[in-house]
């Protein structure tokens, strides 16, 4: 009796190796949400940290989601949503670079709880244009399941999530160690002042690119 045929072809290893490369380089690198885990980490070390953590996956996965369907093109067919997105996620972007980089030192006060909510890691996730730039570059790369669209985005979205659960615990958990450092109060008020500038500037560079 002959064997029903598969409905789409095996996985390619090779082809999987390359996109999680990719993947690492492109999620991996600085920018708004990487930044603010460091900064955050830093000030209310790892645990204190969580909450603010827990959101920001989960916005990136809800990002994530939006780019591998295909809904960002469609969302970017409205007239003037892209434009009001863009301006809803810079006034964000904006006030949470302010905090990061006016944030009380170690030494200080337990101020600005409102930046480590679940909340603000969750708006820090929908709202990163980097992310967007990045998932758009790996969902659009190289097919990793052949025969079925929907199998190799649903895919691809696992493996896109899982680089990110890796790469940003690796960056709270450096930002954790160097709160325990101790540092002037100039220096520990310069990281957090560049800190807050990487946020917007690559904030503002990603946002250029996508419109």
């Amino acid at each position: 009796m002959a064997l029903r045929k598969p409905p789409f072809l095996p996985m390619s290893l090779v082809a999987t190796t390359l996109f999680l490369l990719s993947a690492f380089a492109l999620l991996g690198t600085p920018g708004p949400g990487i930044a603010a885990l460091l900064a955050i980490g830093k000030l209310h070390g790892f645990l204190g940290s969580l909450r603010f953590f827990t959101g920001l996956q989960t916005g990136l996965a809800i990002a994530a989601v939006v780019c591998a369907s295909g809904l960002l093109s469609v969302l970017s067919a409205v007239p003037g949503l892209t434009w009001l997105l863009t301006f809803a996620a810079v006034i964000y972007l904006g006030w949470l670079a302010w905090s990061i980089a006016m944030s009380p030192l170690a030494t200080a006060t337990q101020a600005g709880e409102a930046v480590t909510t679940f909340t603000a890691g969750l708006l820090l996730g929908i709202s990163n244009p980097k992310a967007y730039l990045g998932f758009m570059t790996l969902f659009a790369s190289q097919t990793l399941i052949s025969g079925s669209h929907a199998a190799d985005a649903l895919f691809k979205w696992l493996l896109t999530v899982a680089v990110i659960l890796v790469v940003d615990i690796a960056w709270l958990y450096a930002g954790a160690r160097l709160g325990r450092i101790s540092l002037s109060a100039r220096t520990e008020r310069y990281i957090n002042v560049a800190l807050g500038m990487t946020i917007l500037a690559v904030a503002l560079y990603s946002i250029r690119a996508l419109v």
